[in-house]
């Protein structure tokens, strides 16, 4: 890895994270379909600049001077190779989002979270997701180097979580008393009941009356809690779902990274319509499936799928679903 390259890659995200802060959403707000549909082409327009990028300088990602390649068709092989794999670890984890962007839509309803508020529990849910997927993705790295087996291992998990999506899914809420990660923030730390605008901490006089203050988690806090956790849970499946594209872990990190930034945007963008891609569950089913059978017959069965192969059938799938959603209707519960 080229460790100026890898500062230069956070630079930017920090940079972009600081606009989006204090620029774009500095004052809370409902984010419009036309705000979050321009957001959500721009994030995929720098996606699509890393990937050309990495098409005409990959060697910068790792800092491999040109004299390693022998001639100018290998350098051009690897440079291709790189690019088509971070846009299939890019597309992956989009689609994979999507089932995400289904949860947070559930938990913000479920918790009664004004709409205005939304954009900043996703912010720094995302912040986080940044941190925890670093560490998350480099170690796992550093095992799957070691054991290559443990790829064989994600297969068979990938392949439960895609036929448990082909089950029917009823009318699911959040249980927001008995939620494990409510039920441990109240238990150990002092948690206000009544909400305070958009604020995550709030100074409650003591009880003694002493003057004194005490600083308490607020509801939107809890509930920044409840998505970073299910963030933590979506990444034991998404993680390990692009690692059966590349087991570099700069680009599954990079791929990553480009992809839940481009989450909030997407998030707003679908959250009214969402209800209308009712057949894009099962078809994230079959990606899962997909890619578990893929890991497990990579590890014991030496198939090897080209890059641009997987991507051409990651997207197919995601087109497929999307569009059969529109042209069959939902059908209507009696």
């Amino acid at each position: 890895m080229n460790n100026l390259f890898f500062i230069i890659f956070m630079v930017f995200v920090v940079v972009m994270l600081t606009l989006d802060l204090t620029v774009f959403h500095k004052k809370d707000h409902v984010v419009s379909v036309k705000e979050a549909a321009l957001q959500t082409l721009m994030w995929v327009a720098l996606a699509m600049g890393f990937a050309v990028l990495l098409y005409f300088h990959a060697e910068w990602v790792h800092g491999r001077p040109l004299g390693d390649f022998a001639t100018v068709a290998k350098l051009n092989a690897y440079r291709h190779e790189t690019a088509m794999q971070f846009l299939s670890g890019y597309f992956l984890e989009e689609s994979l989002s999507i089932d995400n962007i289904f949860v947070m839509i559930m938990i913000f309803v479920s918790f009664g979270i004004k709409k205005e508020y939304y954009h900043r529990v996703l912010f720094w849910g995302i912040f986080g997701a940044i941190v925890l997927r670093f560490i998350f993705i480099f170690a796992l790295g550093a095992l799957v180097t070691k054991f290559s087996w443990l790829l064989a291992v994600f297969g068979v998990i990938l392949i439960y979580s895609g036929v448990k999506m082909f089950r029917p899914k009823g009318d699911e809420q959040v249980d927001t008393a008995n939620h494990p990660v409510v039920r441990f923030a109240s238990k150990h730390f002092p948690v206000t009941k009544e909400s305070y605008g958009h604020d995550f901490f709030h100074r409650v006089p003591a009880a003694g009356g002493d003057g004194k203050a005490v600083v308490m988690m607020t509801p939107l806090f809890l509930v920044l809690l409840v998505i970073e956790f299910s963030d933590i849970i979506f990444a034991v499946d998404s993680i390990p779902a692009v690692f059966s594209v590349t087991t570099d872990p700069v680009i599954v990190y990079t791929s990553n990274i480009f992809a839940i930034m481009g989450l909030r945007s997407l998030f707003f963008l679908l959250s009214d319509i969402a209800d209308r891609f009712w057949l894009l569950h099962y078809g994230l089913g079959a990606l899962l499936l997909f890619i578990g059978a893929k890991m497990i017959g990579g590890e014991f069965f030496h198939w090897h799928i080209e890059t641009l192969v997987s991507l051409a059938i990651i997207l197919g799938i995601l087109v497929v679903s999307v569009a059969l959603s529109v042209l069959i209707k939902k059908p209507v519960k009696a």
